[in-house]
C-alpha cells in the first residue's frame, strides 16, 4: 500500500464514521415527534396544529444537521490526509451533532411557555458550538495547507474562510437573540439554514 492509498484509507475511515453518527443524529430528531391524543371535540388536526412548535424545531435541526452533512462531505473532498488532532477535532464536532436531539426537544417541549428563553439560548448554543466546532476542524486542516490535497489554491482556501464566518457570526446573533426573542431567534436559524443549503449547492457545483 503506498502513502497517498493509506492516507486515503484514513480520511475515508473518518468519513464514514461521521456519516454514521450524522445519521444517529438526524434519526433520533423524530422520536420527539408525539401528539396527545384528542379529547372531546377536539380532533387529530386541532391536536397536529398543536404540536407545531414539535414540528418547527425538528424540522429546523433537520435541515441543520443534513446541510452539515452536506458541507462536512464538501470539506473531506479537500483534504488529503489526517492526523489525531483532526480526529478529535472532528470528534469534537460530532459531540455537538449528537447533542442536537436534546436541546431540540426542550425547544419543542417549552416553546409558548415560561421555559421557552432558556430551551432556545441552549439550542442555539448547541448550534453556536457546532459552528464553531466545524470553522476550527477546517482551519485546522488548512492552516499552511497542513492536511489539503495539492490541488487545493491559497485562494479557494481564503474563499472557504470568508464562507464559514458566517456561520459563528450569525449563529452568536441567533444566540443572543435567545434571550430577547425566542421567535427571531428560531426564525433566523431557519434563514440560515436555507442560505447554507443555498451556498451548499453552489459550492457542490464548483
Amino acid at each position: 500500500m503506498t502513502v497517498a492509498d493509506k492516507a486515503e484509507k484514513e480520511t475515508g475511515r473518518i468519513e464514514a464514521f461521521s456519516d454514521g453518527v450524522f445519521a444517529i443524529a438526524i434519526t433520533l430528531l423524530v422520536i420527539d415527534l408525539k401528539v396527545s391524543p384528542p379529547t372531546g371535540s377536539e380532533g387529530l388536526v386541532y391536536k397536529l396544529l398543536e404540536e407545531w412548535p414539535r414540528f418547527l424545531s425538528f424540522l429546523t435541526s433537520f435541515a441543520t444537521i443534513l446541510i452539515l452533512w452536506v458541507n462536512h462531505h464538501n470539506l473531506f473532498n479537500h483534504i488529503a490526509r489526517s492526523n489525531t488532532v483532526f480526529m478529535f477535532l472532528n470528534g469534537s464536532l460530532l459531540l455537538c451533532v449528537t447533542f442536537v436531539p436534546f436541546p431540540t426537544s426542550l425547544v419543542a417541549e417549552y416553546m409558548g411557555d415560561t421555559g421557552e428563553t432558556t430551551a432556545m439560548v441552549l439550542y442555539s448554543g448547541t448550534m453556536l458550538a457546532m459552528a464553531f466546532a466545524y470553522n476550527i476542524l477546517w482551519r485546522y486542516a488548512s492552516h499552511k495547507h497542513r492536511l489539503l490535497a495539492k490541488s487545493v489554491t491559497a485562494g479557494q482556501v481564503k474563499s472557504i474562510n470568508r464562507q464559514y464566518l458566517v456561520g459563528p457570526v450569525f449563529y452568536g446573533l441567533t444566540f443572543l437573540l435567545a434571550f430577547f426573542s425566542v421567535t427571531a431567534s428560531l426564525f433566523l436559524m431557519i434563514a440560515l439554514a436555507l442560505f447554507f443549503a443555498v451556498t451548499a449547492s453552489v459550492s457542490r457545483e464548483k
